[in-house]
């Protein structure tokens, strides 16, 4: 008996866990909502985390998990898994991985290979350990090395690359910084702290100012006591 499409199944977890290092979970977590934030006002640029890509129909063994993958021209929305075959057959076109401690060099090797095969555009991979980043462009069909890295500025989603001593930052085009979780909650406290000054400033200008009405009021009172007409001083 032949087996149908609709009998293969194509598992939504790969049963590894997303990250193997708080580090390395917080980086995935800000690069993909940093890119979420690049385009959340675009509903066909599909943004994920360590969801399972499956190119090819019929090859539920052949997948990849990236850390983080941008997909232009499909919907927002969700999925178990990301099926290329059901999706127009559009290859994510920006991956970014970010290296565990645990990970060999030739795990590496695999992956720079399977997404120079299925057709990623930009492949961007990072080692906090060693604050080393690479990443490579689609140039004739093929996956290339970009050299340098420091200040690249991506084609695909034109946010700049920049190596501190803090680690790899990551700059939108109208230069905000990508930012994790604990700094979005922190700036959110200072502009809710500005604000909030700002209304105390905004209050007292309008105390003095009704203040000053009325000692403007009760000197013109005192005027017409004295039958003089204010309005003529």
């Amino acid at each position: 008996m032949q087996v149908t499409n609709e009998q293969i199944i194509y598992p939504s977890s790969d049963g590894q866990p997303i990250a193997d290092s708080t580090t390395q979970f917080d980086l995935i977590v800000k690069i993909q909502e940093g890119c979420e934030s690049l385009f959340k006002n675009d509903p066909n640029v599909f943004i994920a985390a360590d969801l399972l890509w499956y190119p090819v129909e019929g090859r539920p063994d052949i997948s990849q998990a990236p850390d983080t993958m941008v997909i232009f021209g499909r919907p927002k929305g969700d999925r178990p898994s990301y099926m290329q075959f059901r999706e127009e057959n559009i290859a994510p076109q920006v991956v970014f991985e970010i290296r565990s401690h645990n990970d060999r060099q030739i795990k590496m090797y695999k992956k720079l290979a399977f997404y120079n095969r299925y057709g990623v555009e930009e492949y961007y991979l990072y080692d906090p350990e060693n604050n080393d980043l690479s990443g490579w462009q689609r140039i004739e069909g093929n996956l290339e090395i970009i050299e340098p890295m420091e200040g690249w500025i991506s084609p695909r989603l034109g946010v700049r690359f920049e190596l501190g001593e803090d680690g790899l930052e990551i700059y939108r085009p109208d230069g905000q910084r990508f930012l994790s979780y604990a700094e979005l909650e922190e700036q959110g406290e200072l502009n809710r702290q500005r604000a909030e000054q700002e209304s105390q400033r905004a209050e007292q200008e309008a105390q003095r100012a009704e203040q000053e009405s009325q000692r403007a009021e009760r000197l013109a009172a005192k005027l017409r006591e004295l039958n003089i007409d204010p309005d003529r001083i």
